[in-house]
Formats: structure tokens, C-alpha cells, sequence
């Protein structure tokens, strides 16, 4: 290190790059300028010298203006071909995302070179398309046939990230309904500024682009007056779900908490921060009786110019005048030349006048009649006033698929329309990558890393008598050049291939053996196999939005064989519980008393609704009386869920709510109601309490703390920097889940962002004496595995999505860091030549900083003083 007017100059570093750089730049340019230096470590400058250096620059820099983003090519080209003679578009496909399955619900991509859509936006959707490299900032329309969690479970966290990749506008299409809940998603995500919502509801004309016309079929329906009471559960068409199930199914206290316990709490609120947005709908715009269908005709395309029959009859390619006859001819207009008439067929392909496709959801036997009779739908039957249809998609349970009624229906397309059926008869894999890697991590630890499952439906397939085709994930069916489907892309999961892979990494098996070895020999971890209970099972380990490796928060907590509670819920959690418990899922959302939201970031709830909605279905089918879940969450959720429950489904009934704030130390609980919530809570899970405490993350983060009957004593962080409130909240703890979102290094990126960096929230675990920490919330640069560093010990875990752990695996999980380190050397190899490249560029930036203030300083050159071999 060079000494500079007090001020500290890396020498030594870490970075092979870093020490090139000085000794060739820097130091020639110092002994120049004769100034005293001494050397001290690289390492200690990285940790403390360094983020002091540099934080007042690095402060500044995040304080300037951010440049408003660059428009995307695409919405550039786009304008650029307004005003101007289209033809239809030359490629045009149809591909599913979601086939319909339990785990991932029905969802479609429609793509042409000119636009994007989507039809519905179910939980997981944009984690798939981001897997499968379906570019989400290309959308241009999103289709929403129905307000249902199934359909709009993921649209919050898409349109978050429309806005966060610079798309200006995006239209949404559906039940009007819409308009509110892009309204009510503000609660959580703040104002939708710099992106343009536009919501055109069926009432409005139909949708015109380069691409297609699409006209909205609303389709109401007479339901049967219990089913106005209460919204249908995500899959309508199930047994489970009939009127008379889920009235005998309801206990006499699951409606305690209603709408007016929420407008109470919000109120109070209100008097002591008026200026706090909150409330709850007035006027309830829910309308389960409401689906909309959709009817998409392409642009005609005109036929193509034929050079070489042109050529054959010697018209003047190469000229002027060539042009004018191909426009006319490709019009269908005859023309003369030198005296001969040329008639379109003899050089041009036929034109194509545009094939239409639908989309159709019926949900519920009480659709099946309006669906039947709709007119609209009609006329692209055989003999009706438009061809028939290409396609037709159905998005339709298989029990209304095997009425009479509906199958009628559907013949009546006539032979030459396909038809797509998307729903939980499909049995493809959505997610690849996460099948991948948890087959890989299987290998080093059967127990910790299961294999993953699928849910398996027993009801059986309905017989068509009509060209059908089942939903598998990116299947596709080509309406241009060409009617065929094309299955060249849908993904394949073979786990042999996964294995071979793996196996064939250089010291990966050798590692592997040499972990099975120790742990069969080491007594702490043969002395923890009989405490089966508690269990931690990490469903989501990701930050800020679903990857494709790790989904976003959520961690499952097995008390006993009976009692579960949930801490975080992001969206995609249900698909993930499917993926890891396959057909016991039903068993296990029985299972579920309560649920833990730690703060209001859309990666920690979103995946709340359908939890709830499925958890319902769950104890319908196990036969269990329905009772809500406990849930302890901050109050602003609560703006949230009315919104949702006035304008989308009802889902108030579902959930007891508890107060976040009324579980912190030495909280008064004045309403009599939450304290038997409370009670119910502790009684429910054989705890002897059950804390909360406000982290320093956003408003209204918190932190939890389960204390067990037994003894035992599980601390869950949430999102937070290093916080001393949650070192007294987690004294002794048997286990700190904690955050760890960023590398050691980013410590002012972490602060900025109120985040842990790895050495933070491993310190946090030593200063409260936990005897074992696990890390997650690693930002999704780290999407296979964290940057290791000194302070990992025998202490301390990485937690991956599926990964299920147990007290007796606390000595097991440290040993497993060499396998892991072998499977996943390539990307450890990358993550730090990153890091190396960004601390060389910080170093220039500090150095050349301090260099310049020196200057300007007008600081005297010293003789050196001392001077350390090396430098």
C-alpha cells in the first residue's frame, strides 16, 4: 500500500490482474512524483480500507440522476413502420408456456416478426419464459380471459419487470376488472411511471396491430348462488370443488375474519399516519360469472413475387418500371406489357387471406352452455359466415372436455381445425434447469437434495372425436408459412443425461465419494438421524424475480408430521411445493397453519393467493373441514388483499390475520380478537412463542423468531443489513436462516440496497451464538452458487431450492461445500474473474481519485520512509 496524505493505496492485491496493472502504471508514476509509501495486506485492505476510500465517491455516484433508458429496438422499429403499406406478417406461431398442469397454469405465446402476445399470466410465467428465452420486453398485449389467481398470478411480478427492462407501454386486455387491479398492485410496487399501462376491457373495439385483429367474446354465465358467496377454487372443473363439498366442508368459525376487521385495522392506522395511503374497496367490481374469449385473424399477406417465371416472360427486371407491376400484380390486379396481358397467378404465389384462432376458457359446467351458445363463436364454425378456425385453444378441466354438450361444440369446427387442449392432463416438465441441477445436487446427498416430482393427475382423459392435440410446454403450432405443429423445441428431461454430465466434471465424483466417506464416519452427523422433526424445506433461495435456477422467497417449516408454517411466499411458491412434494401436495397444504410475510416486496408475496386458493382445494379433497390460515404479515398487505378480494376472487375468508407489529417485544394487543389469533398461533404449532422485530431493509420489514415447546429455536431474517435488533431477537438460536444477497466486496451496493453481503450475515450468526447458519436470498448473479470466502466454517450452509435439511444435518451440510465446489467449478471460475475485473476497476477509479486530489492539494514530495520487499 502507498501512503498518500493519510490516505490508503491497494499494492498487493488479490487480483493477478490488479498487481499488473500497478506495478506497470502506478508505481513508476509515485516514485516520480517521490512520495513516502508502506505496504500493508490486500486483504484487509479490500474488508476496511477500500469501501472507506472509496465510499464517498461510490455515495455521490448513486445519488446522480438515473439517464432515462434507451428505447428498446424494437419499439423504434415499430414506429418506424407506422404510416407506412404493411403486409401481414410472413411467420406466425402459436406456443404454449404454461400447458396447464398443476404446478404451471395455462398460458400461451403467440409470435409473429412483427409482435408478441401472451394469453394469460399465471403464477411461474415469466420464469418460464425467461428460462426458455422468450423475451418478455418484446410483449406487446397481454390477454386475460378471466380475473382468477390462475390467470393473473404472475401478472404483478410481469409487468414489474416490463417496467424494470425499459418497455414504455403495454396493453392489457380482458375482464374490466383490469383497471383495478393494476391499481390495487401499487400498494406493494409503488407508482408505475415509467411504464404505460393500457387496459382495454372487452367493451372497448377490438385490438388492431401489424400483426392480427383481435376481438374480445365476453361469455357470462348464471351461477348457482353458492357460487357467489364464494370465489371457485383454481381448478373449477375438480370434484373436490362441487357446491355441496365445500359447503359441508366449512367450519363455523372460518369466516371470523372479514372485510370490516380490515377496514378497522386500516383505519387505525390512518389516525395515527394520515398520510398513509390505505382502505379498502367500497364497491366490490368482483364478477366470477365473467370470462372473456378471444378471436385473432391475421392480416391478409400478399403473395410472392415470382423473379424467375417474371423473368421467363420477360418482364423488365432490373429496370424502373418493374416496380409498378409488381405492386399491381401482387394486389391481384392483371397488367399488360408490351401488349400481352399478365394475369397474378402466372408470378405470384396465392395470396393468404389470414387464418383465425380462439382461445377459450370454460372453467365450470356453468360456462358450458354460454360458451356453446355464443354467436360470435359460431360464425367460425363449419358453414358459418367466417372459414373455420385454424385453431381453437382450450383452456378447459378435462371433466368439462368429457360433456356431451361441449364435445358437440367442438365438432362443429368441422375437420380442418386443430384443437389444443391445456390443462392438468399434462404431465410435460416446465421447469428443465431446476429438474438439472437438483438431479446433480441428488448425487452428492439423496436426503438433503430429493429428487423432484410431478403431480400426477387420476382423472381420466376424455375421447374426442376431433384433430386434438395435449398441452406440452413449447409446443408449437405454425399458422405461417404453414398449418403444423412443431415440437422441435419442447424440452426433455432426461435425467440419465443430467448424471453423465456431472460425472464427467473433473473431480467431481472422486469429491463426492471422499463427502459419503466422511459423514458415514463421523459421529456428530450419525448421532442427528433420529430427529426427523423439525424439518426446513427451502422453496425459493432467489432475490427480486423467479430465475430459472431459483425461484423467489419462500421456506416451508415442518414442526411435526401435522403443523407447518410458511416464512415468505413469493410467487411461483405452490409450483415449487408441487415440484417437491409431487401427489402428497394435498397432504401438505393440509398441513399448513400459518404463514410468515416478512415485508412487502412483491419477490416475498405474491405467491400468497394462490397458496391460499390451493390450500382450500387441498382440504377439500383430503376431506378435512376448511379453516383459515394464521397470518402474520404487515398491515399493508391487507390494502392489498381487499383490493383483490373486492375486484378479482374473494379470498378474505381464507386468512386470519395477525398484525406483524403485535408479535414484537413488549407489543399491546388491544383487540380481543388478534390476541385468540395469537393464541391460536402458538396453541397450533407447539410454540412458547412466536417474535417479530423491525429489520433495517424497507417500511415494515420484519424479522421472526419461533420458539418451540421442546426447546428449539428457529430465526428467520427476512430481507435486512446487518441489524442488531435481530442479534437479541436470535440470542441462542438453533438455526439463522439469513439473508446473504451479495458477495464480500459489494459492501456499499449492500448498504445502498439494505442487503447482507455473505461476511455480514455470517457475523450476524456468530454475534447471536447460533449454532448453525444457513444463507439464502442470494441475488440471481449467483444463480447456481455463491462466491465462498474465509469465514465459511462448520457452522454455516448454502441453501438451494429443494434443499431439506434437519438439526441431524447441521454436521453433514459444511462437508458437502467440496462436491458442490467441483460441480459447480465453472461458474465459481467466472464469478471471480468478475470480481477481480471489478475490484481492478474500482482500484483505477480510487487510485486516480486520490492521485488527483494530491495533486490539487499541491502535496510535497517526501523521501520514502519505509518500504517492504515485493512492492
Amino acid at each position: 500500500m502507498f501512503i498518500i496524505k493519510k490516505r490508503t493505496l491497494l499494492i498487493n492485491s488479490t487480483s493477478l490482474a490488479a498487481r499488473q496493472w500497478i506495478n506497470k502504471c502506478l508505481v513508476p508514476g509515485i516514485i516520480k512524483q517521490r512520495c513516502c509509501y508502506s505496504v500493508l495486506t490486500a486483504d484487509s485492505f479490500l474488508r476496511q480500507s477500500f469501501c472507506k476510500m472509496s465510499a464517498g465517491n461510490q455515495r455521490n455516484a448513486s445519488k446522480k440522476a438515473r439517464h432515462p433508458k434507451e428505447t428498446l429496438r424494437h419499439i423504434r422499429t415499430r414506429e418506424q413502420r407506422k404510416n407506412v403499406d404493411q403486409h401481414g406478417p410472413a411467420t406466425v406461431y402459436v406456443q404454449v408456456v404454461g400447458a396447464g398442469s398443476r404446478d404451471n397454469g395455462p398460458s400461451l405465446y403467440v409470435f409473429s416478426e412483427f409482435n408478441r402476445y401472451l394469453f394469460n399470466c399465471g403464477e411461474g410465467t415469466q420464469r418460464l419464459m425467461q428460462e426458455h428465452k422468450l423475451k418478455v420486453a418484446r410483449l406487446d398485449n397481454i390477454f386475460l380471459t378471466r380475473m382468477s389467481c390462475q390467470n393473473v398470478g404472475g401478472l404483478s411480478g410481469m409487468i414489474l419487470t416490463l417496467k424494470d427492462t425499459g418497455v414504455p407501454e403495454c396493453v392489457l386486455s380482458g375482464p374490466p376488472q383490469l383497471d383495478k387491479y393494476v391499481n390495487a398492485i401499487q400498494v406493494f410496487s409503488g407508482p408505475l411511471e415509467e411504464i404505460k399501462i393500457a387496459v382495454q376491457p372487452y367493451t372497448e373495439p377490438q385490438y388492431s396491430d401489424n400483426t392480427m385483429t383481435v376481438n374480445q367474446v365476453p361469455i357470462s354465465a348464471q351461477l348457482k348462488a353458492s357460487k357467489r358467496k364464494r370465489s371457485p377454487s383454481p381448478e373449477r372443473g375438480s370434484p373436490s370443488n362441487s357446491p355441496r363439498s365445500r359447503s359441508q366442508s366449512r367450519s363455523p368459525q372460518s369466516e371470523r375474519w372479514k372485510l370490516e376487521d380490515s377496514e378497522e385495522l386500516i383505519n387505525d392506522r390512518e389516525r395515527e399516519s394520515p398520510d398513509r395511503p390505505g382502505g379498502s374497496p367500497r364497491i366490490s367490481t368482483r364478477d366470477p360469472s365473467l370470462v372473456v374469449a378471444f378471436v385473432c385473424k391475421l392480416h391478409p399477406k400478399k403473395g410472392n413475387f415470382l423473379v424467375a417465371k417474371a423473368k421467363d416472360l420477360g418482364l423488365p427486371l432490373g429496370t424502373s418500371a418493374i416496380g409498378p407491376i409488381i405492386a399491381a400484380l401482387k394486389d391481384g390486379k392483371a397488367v399488360t406489357f408490351e401488349g400481352k396481358e399478365i394475369l397474378p397467378g402466372e408470378v405470384c404465389t396465392p395470396a393468404d387471406p389470414g387464418p383465425a384462432f380462439i382461445v377459450v376458457e370454460c372453467p365450470s359446467e356453468d360456462f358450458i352452455k354460454p360458451v356453446c351458445n355464443n354467436e360470435h363463436l359460431k360464425r367460425y364454425h363449419t358453414g358459418g359466415a367466417e372459414d373455420p378456425a385454424s385453431l381453437v385453444v382450450h383452456m378447459t378441466p378435462e371433466s368439462i372436455l368429457q360433456t356431451d354438450r361441449y364435445k358437440e361444440w367442438m365438432e362443429r369446427f368441422g375437420p380442418t381445425t386443430e384443437h389444443l387442449i391445456l390443462n392438468e392432463q399434462a404431465h410435460t416438465i416446465h421447469n428443465l434447469r431446476s429438474h438439472k441441477i437438483q438431479t446433480q445436487l441428488n448425487l452428492i446427498h439423496p436426503e438433503i437434495f430429493p429428487a423432484l416430482k410431478n403431480c400426477e393427475t387420476k382423472e381420466k382423459q376424455a375421447a374426442l372425436h376431433v384433430p386434438n392435440v395435449r398441452g406440452e410446454c413449447l409446443l408449437k403450432y405454425q399458422l405461417r408459412p404453414k398449418f403444423e405443429w412443431q415440437r422441435d423445441a419442447v424440452p426433455l428431461c432426461d435425467s440419465r443425461e443430467f448424471i453423465k454430465e456431472a460425472t464427467e466434471l473433473p473431480g467431481f465424483l472422486e469429491r463426492v465419494e471422499e463427502c459419503k466417506q466422511s459423514l458415514a464416519t463421523d459421529p456428530t452427523v450419525l448421532s442427528g438421524k433420529a430427529d426427523q422433526y423439525p424439518e426446513v424445506v427451502f422453496l425459493g433461495t432467489g432475490s427480486a424475480l423467479p430465475m430459472k435456477i431459483r425461484n423467489v422467497s419462500a421456506t416451508l417449516l415442518n414442526i411435526s408430521p401435522t403443523q407447518s408454517v410458511l416464512l415468505d411466499c413469493g410467487e411461483g411458491t405452490f409450483g415449487q411445493m408441487c415440484r417437491h412434494y409431487g401427489n402428497n401436495i394435498d397432504e401438505v397444504l393440509s398441513n399448513l397453519s400459518a404463514v410468515f410475510i416478512s415485508h412487502m416486496h412483491a419477490d416475498h408475496h405474491t405467491g400468497l393467493l394462490n397458496l391460499l386458493l390451493q390450500r382450500e382445494r387441498a382440504l377439500n379433497s383430503q376431506g378435512r373441514p376448511f379453516t383459515p390460515v394464521l397470518l402474520v404479515a404487515p398491515l399493508q398487505i391487507m390494502t392489498w388483499l381487499n383490493q383483490y378480494h373486492g375486484h378479482c376472487q374473494g379470498i378474505l375468508s381464507h386468512i386470519n390475520f395477525i398484525p406483524v407489529t403485535f408479535l414484537t417485544e413488549g407489543a399491546d394487543v388491544p383487540k380481543y380478537k388478534i390476541k385468540t389469533f395469537i393464541q391460536s398461533l402458538l396453541k397450533k404449532l407447539d410454540l412458547e412463542k412466536f417474535q417479530t422485530c423491525v429489520v433495517q431493509h424497507c417500511m415494515n420489514a420484519f424479522a421472526c423468531s419461533l420458539t418451540h415447546r421442546s426447546g428449539w429455536k428457529i430465526v428467520f431474517s427476512g430481507d435486512t443489513m446487518p441489524c442488531d435488533a435481530l442479534v437479541q431477537l436470535g440470542k441462542d438460536a438453533t438455526l439463522l436462516i439469513h439473508e446473504a444477497t451479495l458477495e464480500d466486496g459489494m459492501e456499499e451496493e449492500a448498504t445502498e440496497k439494505k442487503h447482507s453481503t455473505t461476511s455480514q450475515a455470517i457475523g450476524i450468526g456468530m454475534e447471536m451464538n447460533a449454532e448453525f447458519i444457513m444463507l439464502n436470498h442470494f441475488s440471481q448473479r449467483y444463480a447456481k452458487i455463491p462466491l465462498f470466502n474465509a469465514d465459511f466454517n462448520e457452522k454455516v450452509g448454502i441453501a438451494f431450492d429443494h434443499m431439506r435439511i434437519r438439526f441431524g444435518d447441521f454436521g453433514a451440510i459444511p462437508k458437502l461445500i467440496p462436491p458442490l465446489k467441483a460441480l459447480f467449478a465453472e461458474e465459481i471460475e467466472e464469478m471471480v474473474e468478475r470480481r477481480e475485473k471489478r475490484e481492478l476497476r474500482q482500484m483505477k477509479e480510487a487510485i486516480l481519485d486520490v492521485l488527483g486530489s494530491g495533486c490539487m492539494n499541491g502535496t510535497q514530495a517526501q523521501p520514502p520512509v519505509s518500504k517492504t520487499a515485493g512492492t
